[in-house]
């Protein structure tokens, strides 16, 4: 089988046409913006990173007249022959939603200047140049992580926390440098369990794992979880469930996940990093580069809503946000590895 007809199968396989978000620009008879969106490892459905993204694309095709395609790459699939196809496929901007995009997305935006790209978690390599029609949607979450870290240390009554990471890469690292932070600047006395997935990107889709990983550490002491982790964090959900301990959720507000067991969810808008680049190509105020979200661009957070209100107090909250103003202010700079 040739290349071309092995990617025309990839692509025949993985694309799938949405049409639950948005018709708008087909019921106005309008010129479409075209966007195709590839997920990253876990899929659509994730409760959590992928999502997100999704919810982004979702949310500007209710307000822009555009269509979509979405393309979840299977397991040993080629990316760079997907966003290829997107490419020549008349799309305007084609979005990677993930970290493992770099390489490809970088190399298929050179040889189509005239398309829009973003990336997700774009991995800033010293000596890679990023095309001028590249956007890296980066963020700081260390950050957001530096708050339920906080949390954590309030809500422990074991002096014992963990984390669970996915895949053990930089990324994830920040995680778990700014739960660390959080952790030890609320409470010195609370120590921090750290394990990781996996290697590779199977670690984010592994619910199994995760469950193991999470009953260990609540087998030696820990009564919260943070967890970052994809769809690996399902399994470590289920372990808070079985065990009565608590998880903290990611990326994605998944607090209605298990209302009880879900302390909070550390937010990082992805939706909104999409929405606003979607947004640029429509108002033709694109640029590429580096664009960065943190907790002063409102890019990451916590979250308390009706389905936590009952294990964050007030005094919980009232310190948090003191915290989170001390970091927009630069009085606590939260390390990020």
């Amino acid at each position: 089988m040739s290349h071309r007809v092995l990617a025309l199968c990839l692509l025949l396989t993985f694309i799938l046409f949405v049409f639950s978000c948005g018709q708008k620009g087909k019921e106005e008879g309008k010129d479409l913006l075209k966007v195709g969106l590839v997920f990253d490892v876990g899929g659509k459905g994730d409760k959590s990173f992928n999502d997100a993204a999704y919810r982004g694309v979702c949310q500007a095709a209710d307000e822009f007249p555009m269509e979509f395609v979405e393309f979840e790459p299977g397991e040993d699939a080629d990316r760079e022959s997907g966003l290829r196809k997107l490419a020549r496929g008349g799309y305007d901007l084609v979005i990677g939603v993930g970290f493992l995009f770099t390489d490809a997305i970088t190399k298929v935006a050179r040889d189509f200047p005239d398309v829009h790209f973003a990336c997700v978690d774009y991995d800033l390599k010293p000596g890679l140049e990023i095309p001028p029609n590249l956007v890296a949607l980066k963020f700081r979450e260390e950050e957001g992580s530096f708050l339920v870290g906080a949390l954590a240390a309030m809500k422990s009554r074991t002096k014992t926390v963990g984390f669970i990471g996915g895949m053990d890469i930089p990324l994830i690292h920040k995680f778990e440098a700014g739960y660390r932070y959080g952790v030890q600047l609320e409470d010195p006395q609370v120590r921090v369990l750290v394990n990781y997935a996996g290697a590779t990107g199977k670690a984010f889709d592994d619910p199994v794992k995760g469950k193991e990983l999470a009953l260990s550490q609540f087998n030696k002491g820990a009564d919260v979880i943070f967890q970052a982790a994809g769809t690996t964090g399902l399994g470590v959900k289920e372990a808070a469930l079985e065990k009565g301990g608590l998880v903290i959720w990611v990326d994605s507000n998944g607090n209605y996940l298990a209302p009880g067991t879900i302390l909070t969810s550390m937010i990082k808008k992805v939706d909104v990093a999409v929405y606003e680049t979607i947004s640029s190509v429509v108002q033709k105020q694109f640029q590429g580069g580096v664009r960065e979200f943190g907790l002063r661009e409102d890019g990451v957070g916590y979250v308390v809503d009706e389905h936590n209100v009952n294990l964050v107090t007030e005094p919980m909250i009232q310190r948090l946000e003191q915290l989170k103003t001390r970091v927009i202010e630069g009085q606590i700079m939260v390390p990020s590895h």
